[in-house]
């Protein structure tokens, strides 16, 4: 078997779903490919570049098929389903968005679907410094919701998961907060992933009409 780092990347993430971001080390994935560990080095420099391999196969496996969009389909649904397109690719892999977040990725499928998405954008009338401040708020939130999202399933708790635990609030000293307990902390993590992302959307349309408005 010839190492190489997309290999040492796909064995990664196969091992996550077993330890974990921070029980990946460089000594279990060379056990799992049954090497020493100073030989992952010739390929690999370091635990970030193996994380930046790791996003880049994520990434690829997240926008394969990806068009512009279809025919009669706005740009606010196709803007909601990449959205999704990207999530799903981390939740495929335990603590799939704290490997993604920070990440360097280089491989043409990310600069195609930047380019897709800026092309999608400017043919729905937005300026280009306002695609690219939308779709980095967009990519932003997205990484966000699913770290927070992973982190309530609540694996790297060593006696049991605390999110599992009935959470109460003081109605007296903080009325608003216990009115909102079950919208705040819901378990329809797909409801408020979709209701997170159109607010951007809607927030995005909102200004272009007010630059529709103004010209």
């Amino acid at each position: 078997m010839k190492l190489d780092p997309r290999l040492i990347a796909r064995t990664s993430l196969g091992l996550l779903n077993e330890v974990g971001l921070e029980g990946l080390t460089m000594r279990v994935v060379a056990k799992e490919l049954d090497v020493r560990a100073p030989a992952l080095y010739w390929h690999i420099k370091g635990k970030q570049e193996l994380l930046d391999e790791m996003a880049e196969i994520m990434f690829v496996e997240a926008v394969d098929g990806l068009e512009s969009p279809a025919r009669g389909e706005t740009w606010q649904d196709w803007l909601l389903d990449t959205a999704r397109r990207l999530r799903g690719g981390m939740l495929k892999y335990r603590d799939g968005a704290r490997v993604f977040a920070g990440t360097n990725i280089t491989h043409q499928s990310m600069y195609r679907t930047t380019e897709l998405t800026m092309r999608t954008l400017r043919d729905a009338g937005f300026q280009p410094f306002e695609a690219a401040r939308a779709f980095r708020a967009l990519h932003h939130f997205v990484i966000g919701f699913t770290i927070e999202e992973q982190a309530r399933i609540g694996i790297t708790y060593t006696e049991g998961n605390p999110y599992e635990s009935p959470l109460t609030i003081d109605p007296v000293r903080f009325p608003l907060s216990a009115a909102a307990l079950d919208e705040l902390w819901t378990e329809d993590t797909d409801g408020a992933f979709t209701h997170g992302v159109q607010l951007i959307i809607d927030g995005m349309a909102a200004q272009l009409e007010r630059g529709a408005e103004s010209a």
